[in-house]
């Protein structure tokens, strides 16, 4: 990354079907080797998936899920003489969404068994009921932020 100036943020054009920005980047990481048409395919069949099994839009159900997997706070090692701290702090809004799509997309990926597309389905409606994998993880990054909360004054 250039020390003198900060590339600018690429735009992401909105998906297809559902015209969301946070789908197409969901889709985008969900992509292997290129093969966009696939990972497409893959995320809206398991929102058809999602809306047949909720009766619910699948769209709401994906926005719902990923607010409950993003984290509001992590925490950052910080070096101070010779020693170094797991300092708590605030989460940027693009590293939010970011950690959050990883984190849904690696615990889909190790659930076992069965089609992607129905693993992917089977995590959004855990992850929208509050429960999973990604819940389990952000819960986790929020618990170690919170036991770390005296180190906190060496925030920079």
């Amino acid at each position: 990354m250039p020390r003198r100036y900060r590339p600018e943020k690429r735009r992401i054009a909105p998906d297809l079907k559902y015209n969301s920005v946070t789908l197409q980047m969901f889709i985008n990481r969900l992509m292997i080797g290129g093969k966009k048409s696939t990972a497409r395919r893959i995320v809206y069949d398991a929102l058809d998936i999602v809306e047949e099994r909720t009766k619910s839009s699948p769209i709401e159900v994906f926005n719902k899920a990923l607010q409950n997997v993003t984290p509001q706070i992590e925490v950052k090692p910080r070096r101070v003489g010779g020693a170094t701290y797991q300092v708590p702090m605030e989460v940027a809004s693009h590293r939010r969404t970011s950690l959050a799509i990883r984190w849904m997309l690696m615990s889909t990926r190790s659930r076992g068994g069965r089609s992607m597309a129905e693993k992917l389905a089977a995590e959004l409606m855990d992850a929208a009921n509050g429960q999973g994998a990604a819940v389990k993880r952000k819960d986790d990054t929020h618990r170690m932020a919170d036991a770390n909360r005296a180190f906190a004054h060496y925030r920079f």
